[in-house]
């Protein structure tokens, strides 16, 4: 044993370089205080790099040392560096992490168009959520588990998947039948299969005056002629679709009955009651949006109502993370298989990973908490807007993060959306979401993505626009 930490000894004197130049334990001390430095200076290279990806395990500080020609103790001083610098994370037990870059501070409204405040795309985070999604995956990362999550998966998912993900999208006590779910890559391609198995090449779909600007752009994919049906305080008249109907057939009907986007609008009871009647005495299917539905779970879908007119798509992405995304289709028997057909010959199987992800979230409460976190936090975004945006005609719901700003005169949409971006302020007209010829003088104001602070800022800046005039803005 003694022979071992002689042995040992050697062994750092003789992988120290400053032991081979000197032989003065001073100057070796000094050379091991600039050595380390350079070795953290190199690993910090490697991490701006993309060398060394956040996530991935620094090497046991002993093998580091032997992998660099260090002692054992420079090491040790190169991992605290890291760790000075933010650059890595240790774990008890496990070892030491890269860690992520942190996000980048909220850009001051003063700066040029680099600078620019998102009010146009939603990605609610609420504080703590990587943690919380981390937690729920550590077992998920076992080689057995991680084998089985890295298998194909089809469209129907395995049983026990189709259980977890009834019970995920279950609200207002209405449960989907774990038998009618399919899965996609994301909420769009779901979206996509239904339309594409719905309405054929030529045919017609009737829309929100006022609709997702994805379905557009969808129907112009498919040349679908979308049919704009009119809405009033309550959201869309069941009667609209009826004479729609009258007119010339419609095959299928795309609606949004929960904190409609643009319009953070939703449809009282008797409303979506009205409408699932009217689309079972006309034998028109609907595609339910129900993606921002997660916020008013308390609510049950049209798909209660009329569950053998209704495909009701969902995603992962806004009720949990954008970054890993999953979709959902809850579809009647007789409409099952040719959304299926849609979803496979488009090569939009969902990736198993996100499928396990989502039941072990689901099992563990990590969705549950989510939700309730992300449903609190839009309250609070809310609140800003309305109270940045007093006086003016803003709608919003407490459980929405949209806001639909109808501007006032002489502001247009295009003029406004225009002097936003020379403030740094990305905001979307609502050209952007209108079917039809006449679009209102309106905007929409996304409120998920700013941190609050950036928000308010930007609602201050936005504000000021407004009751200035164009004019005055191109003289300043």
């Amino acid at each position: 044993m003694k022979d071992d930490r002689r042995s040992d000894r050697a062994d750092r004197r003789a992988d120290d370089p400053a032991d081979l130049r000197t032989g003065n334990p001073a100057d070796s001390r000094a050379d091991s205080r600039a050595d380390y430095r350079r070795v953290a200076d190199a690993v910090a290279e490697e991490i701006r790099a993309g060398l060394l990806r956040p996530g991935d395990r620094l090497p046991p500080q002993r093998a580091f040392a032997r992998r660099h020609g260090i002692a054992d103790s420079t090491a040790t001083r190169v991992y605290r560096e890291l760790a000075r610098r933010g650059l890595t994370v240790g774990e008890v037990g496990r070892g030491t992490f890269v860690r992520a870059a942190a996000p980048a501070t909220a850009p001051a409204l003063t700066e040029p168009a680099a600078g620019r405040i998102d009010l146009e795309l939603n990605y609610p985070e609420v504080p703590g959520q990587s943690a919380l999604l981390a937690e729920g995956l550590g077992g998920l990362l076992r080689p057995d588990a991680l084998g089985q999550a890295l298998r194909p998966a089809g469209t129907s998912g395995p049983p026990a998947l189709r259980e977890s993900a009834a019970d995920l999208l279950a609200r207002g006590g209405w449960r989907p039948e774990p038998a009618r779910i399919l899965f996609a890559g994301n909420g769009r391609q779901a979206l996509f299969a239904a339309v594409t198995a719905l309405v054929p090449t030529g045919g017609r779909l009737g829309v929100e005056e006022l609709t997702y600007p994805v379905v557009k752009a969808v129907a112009a994919r498919l040349g679908i002629t979308l049919v704009p049906l009119a809405m009033d305080e309550a959201g869309l008249l069941p009667e609209a679709v009826a004479d729609a109907h009258a007119t010339a057939p419609l095959h299928a009907l795309y609606v949004q009955p929960r904190l409609h986007n643009p319009l953070s609008r939703t449809m009282p009871a008797h409303r979506v009651e009205q409408l699932a009647e009217v689309l079972g005495r006309l034998g028109v299917p609907a595609i339910e949006d129900a993606v921002w539905a997660f916020l008013r779970d308390d609510l049950p879908p049209l798909a209660a109502y009329a569950p053998e007119r209704t495909v009701l798509i969902d995603s992962l992405s806004k009720r949990v993370a954008p970054g890993l995304t999953l979709g959902y289709a809850v579809a009647p028997d007789d409409l099952a298989a040719g959304i299926a057909t849609a979803l496979r010959s488009g090569g939009w199987a969902p990736m198993r990973f996100a499928l396990e992800a989502a039941d072990r979230w689901q099992r563990a409460g990590t969705v549950r908490a989510l939700v309730a976190a992300k449903q609190r936090e839009a309250a609070v975004r809310q609140e800003i807007a309305a109270r940045h945006l007093a006086g003016f005609a803003v709608r919003g719901e407490p459980y929405s993060y949209h806001c639909w700003w109808r501007l006032p005169r002489p502001w247009r949409a295009d003029t406004f959306v225009a002097a936003a971006a020379r403030h740094g302020i990305g905001v979307v007209p609502a050209t952007a979401f209108t079917v039809g010829p006449q679009a209102p003088p309106a905007v929409r104001l996304a409120l998920a993505s700013p941190p609050p602070e950036a928000l308010s800022q930007a609602l201050t800046t936005l504000a000021a626009l407004a009751r200035s005039t164009p004019e005055e803005q191109i003289d300043s």
